[in-house]
């Protein structure tokens, strides 16, 4: 008896050139590990391999796709074309580094960063970006990832792999306040969350617009404190590793102490900002990249 067998045929292979828009070039491994919340569903970040596992929403379905390291200044990504201009924002190539780099090049601590430092991994979306800060405040991390996990795995579009992307505004809107009490188990948050998706999902609010470079910091910022469960810290977290302003210093429980060990001696937000005031609308990726240099094996 004869038959035919049939394969899976491997995912489209296709190239992104890292370069920035300055011609400065891209260190991709440290863009991966860039900050935690880059790791969180349904990004996936090996550390091993160095690779970039996401599932997007690509038309009217979502798709896996892997991004890898690949030949001197390239990363090669396998899966459906489409979502190449979504890993071209993720990985911020249409960023201008190099007026930081410029700096940092004359500064014997952070001098190693002109090579390709500082580019934060970002989500599709700034929604997405929201969400996932409001999971990271005042729960361990663990909490943040059983969070956006159940987010993503109940409410997020489904890829033919079986994998989610991550749900969309009025996907988030329609959940009622059970499901954010007892299966994200967001606590105090679970409002805060339902609200935002019901203000991005009717109009009332445009969180994509904060990425407009016509807005001052100064906008940026009020608009920010001004959406449900965003504080001063979620702020800022989201104006560095998010929106692209990188003035403002990140300072919260883990910062606060890391500067410490590695400076030596304990400081005050006040001392702290001083010291990297010279990088002035960089300051706060500055501050940022000393205290992960670490992060990445040189």
């Amino acid at each position: 008896m004869t038959g035919r067998h049939t394969r899976t045929q491997p995912p489209p292979h296709s190239e992104l050139r890292l370069v920035g828009a300055g011609g400065e070039p891209v260190d991709f491994r440290r863009t991966l590990v860039s900050h935690g919340v880059a790791s969180l569903s349904p990004q996936r970040v090996d550390e091993d391999e160095w690779t970039l596992e996401t599932t997007l929403p690509v038309g009217r379905t979502a798709r896996t796709v892997r991004v890898s390291e690949g030949r001197p200044g390239y990363a090669n990504v396998d899966g459906d074309e489409r979502a190449l201009p979504i890993l071209r924002h993720m990985l911020r190539l249409d960023d201008d580094l190099s007026a930081f780099y410029a700096l940092a090049a004359e500064d014997p601590v952070l001098g190693w960063a002109a090579a390709g430092a500082g580019r934060m991994l970002r989500s599709p979306t700034v929604f997405e970006d929201v969400v996932k800060t409001i999971c990271t405040t005042n729960v361990a991390w663990s909490g943040t990832v059983r969070m956006v996990s159940a987010l993503v795995d109940n409410l997020g579009r489904k890829a033919p792999d079986g994998r989610h992307a991550f749900p969309s505004a009025a996907a988030m809107a329609e959940a009622d306040e059970r499901f954010y009490k007892d299966v994200v188990r967001a606590g105090y948050r679970g409002p805060y969350l339902r609200s935002l998706a019901t203000l991005v999902a009717s109009g009332e609010v445009a969180l994509e617009e904060l990425s407009e470079p016509a807005l001052t910091e100064e906008e940026v910022a009020e608009r920010l404190l001004a959406l449900p469960g965003v504080g001063p810290y979620a702020a800022a977290h989201l104006m560095t590793t998010s929106l692209g302003r990188y003035r403002r210093l990140i300072f919260d429980s883990w910062t606060r102490p890391t500067y410490a060990r590695l400076n030596g001696r304990k400081a005050s937000d006040r001392t702290i900002e001083r010291k990297f005031h010279r990088y002035r609308d960089y300051a706060g990726l500055a501050f940022w990249l000393y205290l992960t240099r670490g992060w990445v094996p040189e």
